[in-house]
C-alpha cells in the first residue's frame, strides 16, 4: 500500500520534469549549496534550444564531465596511511601460494599496491556494481574538501566500510557511479604492464559513460573492442528482452601490442581431443602414417554429430607433423605474385591461382615445398595445395604479407589449431548460477559470472604469457580466481591472481541477502561477501583437483591464496604527526609501533613500503636467539625483536641479504644503531639497510 506524501508538491521538480519531456538533452546533474546532487536544467543548452542563432556561453570542448569529478581525481591521488595484515588462518597454502586475496576497500587496495605491482599486471578483469538504482556501491566521501579527506586518509580514526544505495532519489545516479569508478580506473592503469589489458563487464545503464571514461583514462587509441555477452532471453520482459551484457576491452598501449606483433588466438573447440587421439594412435608400436590415418578416420566416423571434434573431421590426413588437411595456396584478396613453379614430374609451370601465389617470392615457395608443407598434384594443370596442420609446426607457414585489409574468405584457417574470437558470444547465465549453487550448497550469489567463460577470456589474452598476473578488484563471487585455476589446469600455465573484495555486510533480514547471510552463519564466519568469496575459492580449488585427479602435474596446480586484510597502519599516530606530540605521548616516541601488531604484520608493511612482491615465499630462522624473516631466500631479511647487538648484526651481514630491516627501537644501544650501516658496508656492501 502506498503511503501519503504528507507534504506539498515540489513545483520546481514538476517544472523540471516538464522541460525534461520536451528537451531531454537539457537535463543535467548538479550539486546544490548543501552538497546534494540532484537533477537540474542546463540553462545555456536550453537557451540554445530556444534560439535561432548561436548563443554565447562557456567554451565548448569534447569531454565527459560530472559533479564530483575533481574530487574523485583528488581521491585517486591522495595518500593513505594503511597497511595489509596477513591472515594465515583464512589462507590456503600461505607459505607456497602465489595468489593474493585482499579484504578491504578496493580504492585503498589499489593505492597500497601502486609500488609493488606498478607495471606488472597483464590482465585486469572487473565486474563493478551495475548502476541499477539499488545495488550497493562504494561511497568515497566525494563531498569532503581536501583537508577533510587528507585527515581521513591518514587514519586518525577507524573508518568502517562506506557503502550506500545509489538510488535515483539522490538526483539520478550517474555522477556518483562515475565518481566511484573513475579513481579506481586511474590507479588500475598504473598497475598494467606495457602489454596490459583491462576487461570490464557492464550493462546498458552505464555503457556509454564507461566507454567515455575509459577513453579518458586509457586513451581513445587504446580501445580494442566491446564484446557482447548474450545470457538468455527474459520472457517476463514487457517490450524487448535485454538478456545481454557487455565487456569493454582497453589496452594500456595498443601501439606496444602492435609493435610486438601480439596476436590473440584461442584453441578451436574439439582440436585438443583430435590431437590426443592422434597421439594415442601414434604411440602404438609399428603403426605407419597410413594406419594412424585410418584409425583417426574411424574415430571421426564414430563421433556423434554434437561432438565438437566432428566439425574438424577434415583433418583426417596424417604425416610426421600430425593431422592435416589441404588448404588454399592463393593470395588473400587477390593481386598476388605470379611467378613460375615447376611441377617435379612434368617439369612444366603449374597453373597459377587466380588470386596469385600466397608466398611473396619463388624462394619462399621452394622452402615450403622442401619442408613438405606444399604438395603437388598429379600434374601441372592444377595448382599445388598447401598443408594446414591441426597443430602449428616449427616451420613458419604464415604468408609474407599483412592481410588486415585483405578480403580473406579463408582467414579462419590461417592457424588451424586456433581461431580469433568474435565480439559476440553466448552463454546462458543460469549455468553459472546452478554451478555455484551446487559448489556452495546454497544460492549465495544471484548473478555470478561464468568462470568457464572468464577462463576462455583469460587464456585468450594471456596465452603468450602463462605466468601473467590477473587482477580483479571487484571480486564478488570470486569467479576470476576460479577462472585462473581453470586456465592453468587446461594449459599448464602459472598465472597468478590478485583479488580484492570489500567485506560488505549482509543482513539476514533483507530478502536479497538472507541466503548469503545464512550461508556465512553455516561457515561460522562473519556475515559479509568477502567470506563467501574466500569459501568459493577454497571449494573451487579442491573441485578442480578432484575432477582432474590422476592427470599429469595436477598436484602442482596452485589453488592456494594469501589473505591480506586492509587495516590502519602498524605505526602509531606519533609516526605520522611527530610535531603534534603532547607530553603524555612522549613514550610513543620510544616505541612507535602499535602493541597489537605481530612481527609478520610489520613484515608485510615493509614489503609494501619497499615494493617487494607480496606473494614471495617467507621463511623464518633463529640467529643468535633472534627470529629473522627471510623473504624469497635472500631478497630481504627482517628482524623486529629488541636487544639487537653488533654481534647479531655481523651474523646477519654474513648472509649478504639484498635488504635488511630492523625496528627503530630494537637496538640494544644507540651505538649499535649507529654502527649497523657501517657493519653492512664492510661485510655486505650490497645490502640496503632500513629501520621502522
Amino acid at each position: 500500500m502506498n503511503k501519503l506524501k504528507l507534504h506539498s508538491p515540489d513545483l520546481t521538480q514538476a517544472n523540471i520534469d516538464k522541460l525534461a519531456a520536451l528537451f531531454p538533452n537539457c537535463v543535467a546533474e548538479a550539486r546544490s549549496a548543501n552538497g546534494v546532487v540532484k537533477r537540474s536544467i542546463d540553462f545555456d543548452q536550453l537557451r540554445q534550444e530556444l534560439s535561432g542563432s548561436i548563443v554565447e556561453g562557456p567554451q565548448e570542448r569534447y569531454q565527459l564531465n560530472w559533479p564530483g569529478k575533481r574530487e574523485a581525481l583528488l581521491m585517486a591521488n591522495a595518500p593513505i596511511a594503511k597497511t595489509l595484515l596477513p591472515c594465515r588462518a583464512e589462507s590456503v597454502d600461505f607459505d607456497t601460494t602465489q595468489n593474493l586475496f585482499i579484504e578491504g576497500d578496493n580504492l585503498d587496495a589499489l593505492k597500497l599496491l601502486q609500488e609493488t605491482y606498478l607495471n606488472k599486471v597483464k590482465l585486469i578483469y572487473i565486474d563493478p556494481p551495475y548502476n541499477t538504482g539499488s545495488d550497493l556501491v562504494y561511497d568515497d566521501e566525494f563531498k569532503t574538501d581536501a583537508s577533510e579527506y587528507f585527515a581521513m586518509s591518514n587514519q586518525r580514526d577507524e573508518v568502517g566500510n562506506r557503502l550506500v544505495a545509489n538510488t535515483e532519489s539522490n538526483g539520478r545516479f550517474h555522477s556518483d557511479w562515475l565518481s566511484m569508478v573513475y579513481p579506481r580506473l586511474k590507479l588500475a592503469r598504473n598497475l598494467l604492464n606495457d602489454e596490459g589489458v583491462i576487461l570490464i563487464s557492464i550493462d546498458d545503464n552505464e555503457l556509454e559513460n564507461l566507454k567515455k571514461l575509459c577513453t579518458e583514462v586509457f586513451g581513445e587509441a587504446n580501445f580494442i573492442a566491446c564484446m557482447v555477452w548474450e545470457k538468455g532471453r527474459k520472457n517476463d520482459a514487457k517490450l524487448l528482452s535485454v538478456g545481454h551484457e557487455y565487456v569493454l576491452i582497453f589496452a594500456k598501449s595498443l601501439d606496444v601490442l602492435r609493435a610486438r606483433k601480439t596476436v590473440w588466438r584461442e584453441e578451436k573447440p574439439g582440436a585438443r581431443e583430435i590431437w590426443e587421439k592422434y597421439l594415442d594412435l601414434r604411440a602404438q608400436d609399428g603403426l605407419t602414417d597410413d594406419f594412424v590415418e585410418s584409425g583417426l578416420q574411424t574415430w571421426f566416423s564414430s563421433l556423434p554429430k554434437s561432438h565438437p571434434s566432428k566439425k574438424w573431421s577434415r583433418y583426417k590426413r596424417v604425416d610426421k607433423h600430425g593431422p592435416w588437411r589441404d588448404d588454399n595456396i592463393s593470395w588473400p584478396g587477390g593481386g598476388g605474385p605470379t611467378y613460375n613453379v615447376l611441377h617435379p614430374v612434368t617439369g612444366l609451370p603449374c597453373k597459377v591461382p587466380e588470386r596469385g601465389w600466397i608466398y611473396a617470392n619463388h624462394e619462399t615457395m621452394m622452402a615450403r615445398v622442401k619442408a613438405g608443407i606444399v604438395e603437388f598434384r598429379a600434374d601441372h594443370t592444377e595448382p599445388p595445395f598447401r598443408k594446414s596442420h591441426l597443430r602449428p609446426i616449427s616451420f613458419d607457414e604464415t604468408p609474407d604479407v599483412e592481410f588486415e585489409d585483405a578480403d580473406d574468405s579463408d582467414a579462419e584457417d590461417d592457424d588451424l589449431a586456433t581461431q580469433v574470437r568474435g565480439s559476440y558470444f553466448y552463454k546462458q547465465s543460469q549455468v553459472a548460477v546452478k554451478f555455484l549453487r551446487n559448489l556452495l550448497g546454497a544460492k549465495a550469489f544471484n548473478n555470478p559470472k561464468d568462470h568457464i567463460e572468464l577462463s576462455r577470456l583469460i587464456t585468450y589474452v594471456t596465452a603468450n604469457d602463462p605466468g601473467a598476473i590477473v587482477m580483479d578488484f571487484f571480486a564478488g563471487s570470486a569467479s576470476t580466481a576460479h577462472a585462473v585455476f581453470e586456465s592453468n589446469q587446461t594449459d599448464g600455465g602459472k598465472r597468478r591472481y590478485i583479488l580484492v573484495q570489500v567485506p560488505e555486510v549482509l543482513d539476514v533480514d533483507v530478502k536479497e541477502q538472507k541466503v548469503a547471510a545464512k550461508f556465512c552463519d553455516s561457515l561460522g564466519k562473519p556475515r559479509n561477501i568477502a567470506e563467501i568469496s574466500k569459501e568459493r575459492i577454497r571449494r573451487a580449488g579442491l573441485k578442480i583437483k578432484q575432477d582432474n585427479e590422476g592427470k599429469e602435474d595436477i598436484d602442482k596446480l596452485d589453488i592456494g591464496f594469501r589473505v591480506l586484510k586492509i587495516d590502519s597502519s602498524n605505526m602509531k599516530e606519533v609516526f605520522y604527526t611527530p610535531d603534534a606530540v603532547s607530553q603524555d605521548l612522549l613514550s610513543d616516541q620510544v616505541n612507535n609501533i602499535r602493541e597489537d601488531r605481530t612481527p609478520e604484520d610489520l613484515l608485510f608493511q615493509v614489503l609494501l613500503d619497499w615494493g617487494v612482491d607480496l606473494a614471495l615465499p617467507i621463511t623464518t630462522e633463529t640467529i643468535a636467539d633472534k627470529t629473522v624473516y627471510f623473504v624469497d631466500g635472500n631478497a630481504l631479511a627482517a628482524c623486529f625483536e629488541e636487544g639487537i647487538s653488533e654481534d647479531f648484526v655481523k651474523l646477519l651481514a654474513k648472509r649478504a641479504p639484498l635488504r635488511a630491516v630492523f625496528r627503530d627501537a630494537g637496538f640494544a644501544s644507540d651505538s649499535v644503531k649507529i654502527n649497523v650501516e657501517q657493519i653492512f658496508k664492510l661485510m655486505s656492501p650490497g645490502t640496503e639497510v632500513k629501520c621502522l
